[in-house]
């Protein structure tokens, strides 16, 4: 046994917290008021290391209380009449989200159709207001973010990103930029879950969020050493989306006080994106230094994550009022030099290289559909040719998104292309 695996059990018992929990036990505590819980990417992991990572963010959040009992019955259910596809062939394609054991547990799921709610569906205990945990879909919210400041002219895209820990003479991560981040391609030494001889409480992801790095996860991400030069290699990193929101919140106060620093990148994405879109559940989590958890943090309502995911379909417009430059949109979309299937911090609906855990439906959908995903499945799902958005909240693991997938690819389907 390593010390850390030692430390954790050591704290579970101190706690009286039985050594065995279920990871839907963990996860339908739902997120802790002011606590921080583990988050993965979309690619699969080892079932085994993700339970031991639910049952420790628990155990160590320390402040969760008992949820309230489920109601009995079905949940909220809405569909409209006029959708240009029969009530009753949406209501088919949507049904095994919530009947298909095979789908595990959806919680929530919505569909907009050129702007307008023409379908959703809530699991018992679920609704319109229930606020549910974005995992990694906040790392599209972080991408946004920064490219409204690349507009203000606070940010510059192409230029080194101004990282204290980098500024020693020869110190290569100097040369690394915000394309660098946005693209996963920074060259950090961040290894996201276990992988090889790493176990689950030595990477970075659990240590950053919950063990050692937890105070301040900037200083934990931004200290990492290079293991690539930027640019050149993929890496998928919870830490990179937490490196970029810690140079917008320098960007907008030079105070070191965490409760200035939450206070500043707080009020900038509420007046900049969440309240201009009526994104108002909208809730970020931040770290004890002030620094929002945009790697996988975020709450909301799913119709709430609709508008986002409109937001992204209407190239950065609401109500035809241009939010952002349409050129950073285009960016988000574009794939990286390092993988076809991802932009900046978006997914795109193309195939993977090298043997990479397939992300999406490539040859199921048009290529143009991008996505925000979240651990334990978590979609907003874009088809401009469809004029589509879908969002599915819910608790599968992320080895068996497959049926999630194909479900979304039929959903999709039933739709005409305009």
């Amino acid at each position: 046994m390593t010390t850390t695996t030692a430390t954790i059990l050591s704290f579970l018992k101190l706690r009286g917290d039985p050594f065995v929990l279920s990871v839907e036990v963990a996860v339908a505590m739902g997120p802790p008021s002011g606590a921080s819980k583990l988050a993965m990417p979309r690619n699969k992991f080892r079932p085994a290391a993700t339970a031991f990572c639910a049952m420790a963010a628990v155990a160590l959040a320390g402040c969760a209380a008992e949820p309230p009992a489920k109601p009995a019955g079905p949940g909220f259910t809405m569909t409209v009449d006029d959708a240009s596809v029969s009530k009753e062939k949406i209501e088919a394609a949507i049904a095994p989200f919530f009947e298909d054991p095979a789908l595990a547990e959806t919680r929530a799921l919505v569909v907009m159709r050129g702007g307008r709610v023409v379908a959703e569906r809530y699991a018992p205990g679920y609704g319109p207001d229930s606020k549910l945990i974005s995992w990694s879909m906040a790392k599209s919210v972080t991408a946004v973010l920064v490219g409204m400041m690349v507009a203000d002219g606070r940010l510059a895209l192409d230029e080194p990103a101004i990282v204290p820990e980098w500024q020693t003479p020869r110190d290569g991560r100097a040369k690394i930029t915000l394309r660098h981040l946005l693209h996963m391609s920074s060259g950090l030494d961040h290894t996201e879950m276990a992988e090889g001889s790493v176990e689950i409480f030595d990477a970075d992801t659990p240590r950053m969020l919950f063990l050692d790095g937890r105070e301040n996860v900037a200083r934990y991400a931004e200290t990492r050493p290079l293991e690539a030069i930027p640019g050149k290699k993929f890496e998928y990193s919870t830490a990179t989306s937490h490196i970029l929101v810690d140079i917008m919140t320098r960007s907008l106060t030079n105070s070191k006080d965490p409760a200035e620093r939450r206070d500043a990148m707080l009020e900038y994405a509420r007046g900049r994106l969440f309240e201009p879109l009526g994104m108002t559940s909208a809730t970020p989590e931040f770290d004890r230094h002030g620094t929002m958890l945009g790697g996988s943090l975020i709450h909301a309502t799913a119709r709430d994550w609709a508008k986002f995911g409109e937001f992204l379909r209407n190239n950065g417009s609401v109500r035809a009022a241009q939010m952002m430059p349409t050129s950073w949109m285009r960016f988000m979309k574009a794939q990286s030099k390092t993988d076809k299937s991802y932009g900046a911090h978006l997914w795109l609906n193309h195939k993977r290289d090298d043997g990479r855990d397939q992300v999406l439906f490539p040859g199921k959908a048009p290529s143009n559909v991008f996505a925000a995903l979240g651990h334990l499945g978590q979609f907003v799902v874009v088809s401009p040719q469809h004029r589509l958005t879908i969002v599915r909240l819910g608790n599968t693991q992320d080895d068996r998104l497959d049926p999630v997938n194909d479900q979304l690819a039929k959903l999709i389907s039933i739709f005409p292309k305009q």
